[in-house]
C-alpha cells in the first residue's frame, strides 16, 4: 500500500503520492476489484530526507488497515508491527481487532527492527540488541502472541517479555496469517519456525530460485511449510521503449540525499556514504525495489519467468501511480498469469 509519500521511488521525477488514507482507500478497492489476494503497509516513523522528504509523511499500519478491512469484502489486510516498539500483549488484541473487523482477513507483518535512528527518536532502541538477538526477542514476542490467540491465560518468564495470568479476549476468528522478511540464515529459521510466509529477494533470478528453495526446504526440515513472496515494481507503457524510458526518467530524478538516508536508516555506517558499493549501485536506479518495464505483454512474460524459474508462491506488487496502472493490471497482466500459474489450495497453518 502506498501508505508513505513518495511511494517506492526515491525520485524528483515520479509521481508525488502524497501517502492519503483517501489515495490508500481508492488503491485498497481497486485491488479488492481486479482480484490481488491481500494488500499490505508497511510500519515507518521517521522518513529518509532529501528533497523530496521521502517516507516523512506516513499512516499507522494498523489503524489503516483496520479502516480498509471496513471498506473491503475479500482481499486479505496485513498491518506491520515492530517487535521493538509493541508490546506482544498490545499487538495480540490489535490483530485480533483487525481479524474481527475483516471478518478473518488479517495478517500481520513482522519486523524484527534494525532502524536505529527511527527507533532512537522515541527513546525505544535498546542498546546490545544486536541482529541475532533481535531475533531471540523476536520468538519470545511472537510466540506470546500466539499464546494469547489460543489460551484462557498465559503465564511467560523470557528474556524479553514478562506475561502473568495475562488474558487477551476475544480470539481470532481464524489465525491470522503471519508474515516476515529477512535473507540472513537466522531470520530465515525465525520465519521456518514461527511464520507461513517469507519476503525475499536476490540478485538474480538463480539466486532468488535458491533462495526461495533453501527458505522452504528449512521450513520443512522444522514442520512448518511456508510460502515465498518477493516484491516488483511494475512499470506500464504502450511500448516497451515508452516504459523503459520512464523507468530512465525516474532514475534521472534520483534524490541522493534520500538515498543517504535509506543508507543510514539500514545501519550503514556514515563512512560508507559515497562509496559506490553494490546496494548504492541498484538503488541509483531510484526504485526500492526489483522493477519491470513494459507493456502488459511484456510484463507477463517476465513475471512468468520469475515464477518458471523459481519456487515463488507470489509477489507482492508496487506501482509508481496505482490508480492508473491497477485496472490495467486487472485487466491485461493478471488473468494471464492466474491462468498460467493456479494459486495453491490450501492455506498454510503455523505452528
Amino acid at each position: 500500500m502506498p501508505m508513505a509519500n513518495g511511494g517506492w521511488i526515491m525520485s524528483r521525477n515520479s509521481p508525488r503520492l502524497d501517502g492519503s488514507y483517501e489515495y490508500n482507500l481508492k488503491a485498497a478497492k481497486l485491488a479488492e476489484d481486479i482480484g490481488l489476494d491481500f494488500i499490505m503497509a508497511m510500519a515507518k516513523y521517521r522518513g529518509y530526507g532529501g528533497e523530496i522528504e521521502q517516507w516523512r509523511y506516513t499512516l499507522d499500519s494498523p489503524m489503516m488497515m483496520a479502516g480498509l478491512a471496513q471498506a473491503t469484502s475479500r482481499v486479505k489486510v496485513w498491518a506491520t508491527v515492530h517487535t521493538i516498539l509493541q508490546n506482544p500483549a498490545v499487538t495480540a488484541k490489535m490483530i485480533a481487532t483487525l481479524d474481527q473487523i475483516s471478518g478473518g482477513r488479517a495478517g500481520l507483518n513482522v519486523v524484527t527492527g534494525a532502524y536505529k535512528g527511527e527507533f532512537a527518536q522515541m527513546g525505544a532502541w535498546p542498546e546490545g540488541v544486536d541482529h541475532d538477538e533481535r531475533y531471540v526477542l523476536a520468538t519470545e514476542w511472537i510466540q506470546a502472541i500466539k499464546a494469547l490467540w489460543t489460551q484462557d491465560s498465559v503465564t511467560m518468564q523470557g528474556k524479553y517479555f514478562q506475561l502473568e495470568d495475562c488474558m487477551s479476549d476475544p480470539k481470532p476468528f481464524v489465525p491470522p496469517f503471519l508474515v516476515c522478511a529477512g535473507t540472513s540464515k537466522t531470520g530465515i529459521r525465525f520465519t521456518a519456525q514461527e511464520m507461513d510466509a517469507l519476503f525475499l529477494s536476490g540478485g538474480n533470478l538463480e539466486e532468488l530460485a535458491k533462495n526461495s528453495a533453501g527458505a522452504k526446504a528449512g521450513a520443512l526440515e522444522e514442520g512448518n511449510p511456508i510460502r515465498t513472496y518477493s516484491m516488483m515494481t511494475v512499470v506500464l507503457g504502450d511500448s516497451d521503449a515508452a516504459a523503459e524510458e520512464t523507468a530512465a526518467h525516474y532514475a534521472a530524478g534520483l534524490d541522493e540525499e534520500a538515498l543517504w538516508g535509506m543508507m543510514r536508516a539500514y545501519g550503514m555506517i556514515d563512512a560508507e556514504i559515497g562509496r559506490e558499493n553494490d546496494f548504492v549501485k541498484k538503488s541509483r536506479s531510484g526504485f526500492m525495489t526489483p522493477h519491470v518495464a513494459g507493456t502488459a505483454d511484456t510484463v507477463i512474460e517476465r513475471l512468468s519467468e520469475m515464477f518458471e524459474k523459481t519456487s515463488l508462491d507470489g509477489l507482492m506488487l508496487i506501482f509508481p501511480e496505482y490508480l492508473s496502472a491497477l485496472p490495467v493490471f486487472g485487466e491485461k497482466i493478471l488473468p494471464v498469469l492466474r491462468e498460467r500459474f493456479p494459486a495453491r489450495t490450501s492455506e498454510p497453518t503455523h505452528a
